[in-house]
C-alpha cells in the first residue's frame, strides 16, 4: 500500500470516529458564538438608538419630574471672618417645612412615536394644598431681629421647567401668588419657581393652595415636606411601578388604570422641619409613580439570545444522534450551515418584532427557521422520521423559551426543569447505545475498506 493509499486510510478512519467528530462538533460550536455575539452586539445597539430617541422626545416634553415643596425661606444676616480676618456681613436662609401637605393629582399618559420608537409621556394636573405653622418666628437658633421676615419668599422644587405648561397661580396666607423661575438660594431646591412673601406681618393664617399644570415622561416623584404629607394619584395608565422610599398605603390597578394613596410622617424622614443654610438631602426621602413600560421587544429579543447556545447544542445533538442511531453521516459544513440557520432566527425576530408585536414575529421567525432546518434534514438524512423528530426537538424548543419569556418570575425555575428534562430526554434514547462496538464496527468497515483498496 503506497503513501496516497496509507493517507487515504488514516484520513477515513479519523473522518469515521466518533471522538473526532465530537471534537469537530465542539469546534463549530465554539465558532458559531462568534456570530451570536454579533447579533446580540446589533440588537444591543437597536435599544440604545431607541433610548435616544426616547431622550429626545422626552428632551422636548418634559423629562421625569420630581415635585418638592413649598418651602419658605427667610433671610438673615451673619457676620463671618474672611480670609484675612476681617468681619464680613453675609446672607444666609433659614428654611421652614409645612406643617401638613396634600397633592391630589391626575396622570395622563400620552404614547408618542418617532418611527419605530415609541415615548412614554404624561400630563399632570397637580392640587397641591397644605400648611405653615401659625407661628413662624418660633426659631431660638437665630435672633428673631436678625430675620429679614419681608423679604421672605415661598419657592415649590421642579426638577425639569420645561414641562411647566401654564401660569402658576396660587394662595398663600390669604393672599394671591404668581410663581416666577428661579429662586434667591439653592441651598435646598436647584430648579423650581418662588414667590416673594411678606411676613412682616404675622398673617392670620398659614395656609396655601396651588395648581400645577405639569409634563413630563416616564416617571413623577414627590419629597414628603410635611411634618404630615398625603399624596393621591390618579391615572389611566394600567401598569405602575411604585417605587422610591415609600409604597402607597392604599392602591388599586386594574386594566383601566391605577389609583394611589400615600400617606407620609416627617418621622419616617431624615430631615428637620426647619433648618439653616444648607446640608439636607431631600431626594433621599422622594417616592412615586413609574409609567411602567413592560419588557420592550429589545430586552425580550436580548432574553431569547441567551438560549442561542443551547439551541444550537440541542439542534447538533439531534443531528449527532442520527449518526450515531442510523449511521447517517453528516458533514460539518452542513453542522455549520444549521448552526448560521439557528442564529437567523434572532435577527429575523429583532427586525419582524420591529414592525409587528413581539409574539406575532417570534411566530413567524421560529416557523420559518423549523421549517428550513427541518427540510435541510430530511435532505441530508435521507429519512423522513429523523427529519420529523429534529423539527420535533426545535418546536418543543421554541415553544417552551416562549413560555419561559412570559414567566417573569418563574423563567429560572422553569429553564432549569426543562433543561433538566430534555437531558433526561437525551440519555433514555442513547442508553442502549454501545459506544465501544461503535468503535469497533468503525474498525471492521476500515479493514474492509483497506482490503478493498488493495485488492483494486
Amino acid at each position: 500500500m503506497n503513501l496516497n493509499e496509507t493517507l487515504r486510510s488514516a484520513t477515513f478512519r479519523i473522518g469515521r470516529s466518533v471522538t473526532f467528530k465530537l471534537l469537530t462538533i465542539c469546534v463549530l460550536i465554539l465558532i458559531l458564538l462568534i456570530p451570536v455575539s454579533m447579533v446580540r452586539s446589533l440588537i444591543r445597539e437597536r435599544d440604545w438608538r431607541q433610548e435616544k430617541v426616547v431622550n429626545e422626545i422626552n428632551a422636548k416634553w418634559g423629562a421625569a419630574q420630581t415635585l418638592s415643596g413649598p418651602i419658605l425661606s427667610v433671610p438673615y444676616h451673619k457676620v463671618i471672618l474672611d480670609e484675612k480676618g476681617k468681619q464680613i456681613r453675609v446672607t444666609r436662609y433659614l428654611h421652614l417645612l409645612p406643617d401638613a401637605l396634600t397633592v391630589t393629582g391626575e396622570v395622563t399618559p400620552h404614547v408618542r412615536y418617532r418611527g419605530i420608537y415609541q415615548a412614554v409621556l404624561y400630563q399632570s394636573r397637580l392640587v397641591i394644598e397644605g400648611r405653615f405653622p401659625q407661628s413662624l418666628a418660633n426659631d431660638n437658633r437665630i435672633p428673631d431681629g436678625e430675620l429679614l421676615w419681608e423679604d421672605a419668599f415661598l419657592a415649590i422644587g421642579i426638577s425639569d421647567m420645561r414641562g411647566i405648561r401654564e401660569r402658576i397661580e396660587g394662595t398663600f396666607g390669604g393672599r394671591s401668588l404668581s410663581m416666577e423661575p428661579g429662586m434667591a438660594t439653592r441651598d435646598v431646591l436647584k430648579s423650581g419657581v418662588s414667590a416673594a412673601v411678606d411676613l412682616s406681618a404675622t398673617p392670620s393664617q398659614n395656609g396655601f393652595r396651588f395648581v400645577l399644570n405639569l409634563n413630563g415622561s416616564e416617571r413623577l416623584d414627590f419629597i414628603p415636606v410635611g411634618r404630615t404629607n398625603q399624596v393621591s394619584l390618579h391615572s389611566a395608565w394600567p401598569d405602575p411601578s411604585f417605587s422610591g422610599a415609600f409604597l402607597p398605603v392604599e392602591r388599586d390597578v386594574t386594566t383601566s388604570g391605577f389609583t394611589a394613596q400615600w400617606n407620609v410622617l416627617h418621622l419616617n424622614r431624615n430631615y428637620p422641619q426647619s433648618w439653616t443654610g444648607g446640608g439636607q438631602n431631600l431626594a433621599e426621602s422622594a417616592f412615586g409613580v413609574s409609567l411602567f413600560t413592560p419588557v420592550d421587544i429589545y430586552q425580550k429579543t436580548m432574553r431569547t439570545a441567551k438560549y442561542a447556545l443551547m439551541f444550537i447544542v440541542f439542534a447538533f445533538m439531534a443531528f449527532f444522534l442520527a449518526e450515531v442511531m442510523h449511521r447517517q453521516r453528516v458533514h460539518p459544513i452542513q453542522y455549520l450551515l444549521v448552526g448560521l440557520a439557528i442564529i437567523i432566527f434572532y435577527a429575523l425576530l429583532l427586525s419582524i418584532s420591529e414592525q409587528t408585536t413581539f409574539g406575532l414575529a417570534y411566530l413567524i421567525a421560529s416557523v420559518a427557521v423549523i421549517g428550513l432546518i427541518t427540510a435541510y434534514a430530511r435532505t441530508i438524512l435521507q429519512r423522513t422520521g429523523m427529519a420529523v423528530m429534529v423539527g420535533g426537538i426545535l418546536t418543543v424548543l421554541y415553544g417552551y423559551l416562549y413560555i419561559l419569556l412570559q414567566l417573569t418570575d418563574y423563567a429560572l425555575l422553569m429553564g432549569s426543569l426543562g433543561l433538566f428534562v430534555l437531558l433526561a430526554l437525551v440519555m433514555f434514547l442513547t442508553r442502549r447505545v454501545d459506544w465501544y462496538a461503535m468503535r469497533a464496527t468503525d474498525s471492521v468497515l476500515d479493514a474492509a475498506s483497506t482490503s478493498e483498496g488493495v485488492a483494486s
